[in-house]
């Protein structure tokens, strides 16, 4: 689950061809995030011991799980270089489809789930056809479609909540596995990011989104249909948001159209900050599924860190804030000590 390059999808991972398996592990951003996670872990449970009790852990786990889940989404379109600034909106759109499926049409969780789900790949959808057709820059289009979705569903759902939530799918968000450390839904997560490596290293669509975020033109002259991998990226990444919604709702016990804040704008940090923390190239054609998980789960353990020691929101924002710009930073310096050594 390393670094997946278009240029080296499998072996090599990504660069440092030169290296042996040791060094090149050293250098990567997963293991330096595996660093950061337990250096932090340790700060905070020396604060507090209770930080690292079973329900802290359980806590933890379920916030790091949707976390995960929303870099997810913006990890899969970032690949063609663009960016998604509506995964907030999808998200609440889709949480608030499979609410009133749950709770007007009587719906199993099951088939309401995969209706939130659609919802959330059609809205995607809309974003990449809109890009593709418009040949506007992905920024412009999310940034309109983030208050389009989120102020319809406002207006479709009268801002009420869906609370008559199927009891076995509120259930399952507060199951307790691996005696009572571990929950399923940070499993999910999991999966999903097996299911996403699988995908990008097996997979001749896959490999076919990356190349087309590597080199566009060169992906057209190799028959590559550059625009329509641009629009998968998007239902992918809307379907992506849709699962963190549903997540959300299972935490919840009900479907709140502000689970996302206003217009869905309280995951656009999360959502940057997973990817870029975890080595994906913002140009794109390279992504680190693994490092996009540890980079969230980093994230959390931050939240969850600093909010122990009483620090303000605004605070934490800012922090956040700077630990986005100085991981971009920090890349870009590894990147140039590395192309200097000639080990890219």
């Amino acid at each position: 689950m390393a670094d997946i390059d278009a240029s080296a999808p499998a072996e090599t991972g990504g660069g440092t061809g030169q290296l042996s398996p040791v060094a090149r592990a050293l250098l990567s951003n997963e293991f330096g995030l595996i660093v950061l996670v337990l250096v932090f872990a340790w700060i905070f449970t020396g604060i507090s011991p209770a930080f690292m009790s079973k329900f802290s852990v359980y806590a933890l786990g379920r916030t790091a799980a949707i976390d995960i889940m929303i870099g997810f989404s913006m990890m899969v379109v970032i690949i063609t270089g663009g960016l998604n600034l509506s995964v907030g909106a999808i998200g609440v759109c889709a949480a608030m489809t499979a609410g009133w499926l749950m709770q007007a049409f009587g719906l199993p969780w099951i088939p309401a789930i995969f209706g939130g789900i659609a919802m959330g790949a059609a809205l995607g959808a809309v974003n990449g056809l809109l890009i593709v057709r418009t040949g506007l820059h992905s920024f412009i289009i999310t940034l309109a479609t983030m208050s389009i979705f989120y102020g319809v569903m406002i207006f479709l759902t009268q801002a009420e909540s869906f609370r008559e939530i199927d009891a076995a799918f509120a259930g399952f968000g507060r199951l307790k596995l691996a005696e009572g450390y571990l929950s399923p839904l940070l499993v999910v997560s999991v999966v999903v990011a097996v299911l996403l490596v699988a995908l990008f290293r097996f997979t001749a669509l896959g490999r076919e989104m990356l190349a087309a975020g590597a080199n566009p033109r060169a992906a057209e002259l190799s028959g590559i249909r550059v625009d329509r991998m641009i629009a998968y990226c998007h239902v992918l990444s809307g379907a992506l948001a849709a699962v963190a919604g549903v997540m959300l709702v299972a935490r919840n016990g009900a479907a709140i159209p502000s689970m996302a804040g206003d217009v869905g704008q309280n995951w656009l940090l999360p959502a940057f900050l997973g990817p870029v923390l975890g080595g994906t190239l913002l140009t794109g054609g390279r992504i680190s599924v693994l490092g996009t998980l540890l980079g969230a789960l980093l994230v959390t353990l931050l939240n969850s860190g600093l909010l122990l020691m009483q620090v303000g929101a605004f605070w934490i924002q800012t922090y956040l804030g700077l630990l986005l710009l100085a991981a971009v930073l920090m890349d870009m310096a590894r990147r140039r000590y590395l192309a200097r050594r000639k080990l890219v």
